[in-house]
């Protein structure tokens, strides 16, 4: 088959082109180009975005060169800069704290770069990347499945939720079925340049707070009963469940348990109220089924290093649906994707718009 390989100048990306290659496809590698030149803090290993992105495409070119094979680099600033920069400044400036990769996968990488790369003439039968998940054809449930990887501890499939069968019939992940150490030693195999690269931070870390700086003004902390506690800087440097940094003096350790952006206020409390067991979530992309009527038994996760807990799935009007968990789980954060679970089968995932009981009969 001829194969497009998002190549993103790692280790990871680096060696799904050569396993793709070594098993006698046609390989194409494409680099999508997504920083607009504005200053980004790096310390230490770089983000996603930022000044690094020109010296991993350099890697990419460097790589598919060592490979033989034909590279493009796909210029995606301003569709970067509109789906993934402008969605991830207005989420944190209404309280929420969202999950960019996800989105940048959907939108992004399975997205605008297939599209862009055959408008410029790039002809491919299946997009292939680094990521570490499983997908396959159930030809009993006429669908296409996502899967857990077999390193659990890099598993990737919750940042893929939200891919559509479209996308997942065109992708393949070839690291699905190896651990890290075993890419690892398979880069130093090969001899790439890029095996003792490390890992990109991923957004937050990588210094993308930057650019919300001076976009919201100081206000005040509270507790849950409004008493004024101390001021905060931002209410974008705050997220459920955080406890370091508060800047508030108090007897018994306190944790951001509300934002409230209307108020341009940070709520916080003790470690028990953080607990929830409740929450909506909306825009659910279903995969392994096409919807559910009736309440589905599940393992929810509520951020990528979360351990998923069972729960009961309720589906409500349009695209959106009620999780009850049966045990109570730590910071339930509006703005990051829940992601339903059988097993090691991705069932479907979307957004978590709040929390608590329902409070109306859907």
């Amino acid at each position: 088959m001829k194969i497009a390989v998002g190549m993103s100048g790692g280790v990871d990306s680096s060696v799904t082109a050569v396993l793709l290659k070594q098993a006698g496809h046609d390989v194409i590698g494409v680099t999508m180009k997504i920083w607009s030149g504005e200053a980004i803090p790096v310390s230490g290993r770089h983000g996603c975005y930022g000044p690094g992105d020109a010296e991993d495409i350099a890697d990419a070119v460097r790589v598919a060169r060592a490979l033989g094979i034909p590279h493009h680099v796909i210029d995606l600033t301003q569709e970067y800069r509109h789906d993934v920069l402008d969605y991830f400044c207005d989420q944190y400036l209404s309280g929420r704290t969202p999950n960019p990769c996800v989105r940048c996968n959907r939108l992004i990488k399975f997205g605008t770069l297939i599209q862009k790369a055959r408008e410029n003439g790039i002809e491919f039968d299946c997009f292939a990347t680094g990521h570490y998940a499983r997908v396959g054809y159930d030809a009993n449930a006429g669908r296409y499945l996502l899967r857990k990887a077999k390193d659990l501890k890099k598993d990737q499939s919750y940042f893929l939720s939200a891919l559509s069968q479209e996308q997942l019939a065109l992708a393949m992940f070839p690291l699905g079925d190896y651990t890290k150490d075993e890419v690892r030693q398979l880069a130093q195999n090969f001899r790439l340049e890029v095996a003792e690269k490390p890992e990109s931070q991923d957004f937050a870390e990588g210094g993308h707070l930057s650019l919300l700086a001076g976009k919201s003004a100081p206000g005040p902390i509270t507790d849950k009963q409004g008493n004024v506690l101390g001021r905060h800087r931002g209410i974008q440097y705050y997220t459920i469940g955080q406890r370091k940094g508060l800047g508030v003096a108090s007897e018994k350790r306190l944790y951001v348990v509300g934002i409230d952006a209307e108020t341009n206020t940070v709520i916080v409390g003790e470690q028990a109220d953080v607990y929830g067991t409740e929450f909506t979530v909306s825009d659910v992309n279903w995969i392994a089924v096409k919807g559910i009527a009736e309440p589905l038994t599940a393992q929810v996760r509520i951020r990528y290093r979360h351990q998923e807990a069972d729960a009961t799935v309720i589906p409500l009007s349009g695209s959106r649906v009620h999780v009850r968990f049966e045990t109570p789980q730590m910071a339930i954060t509006p703005g990051q994707a829940a992601v339903f679970y059988n097993g090691d089968v991705v069932v479907g995932g979307g957004t978590i718009e709040e929390t608590g009981k329902i409070t109306r009969q859907e």
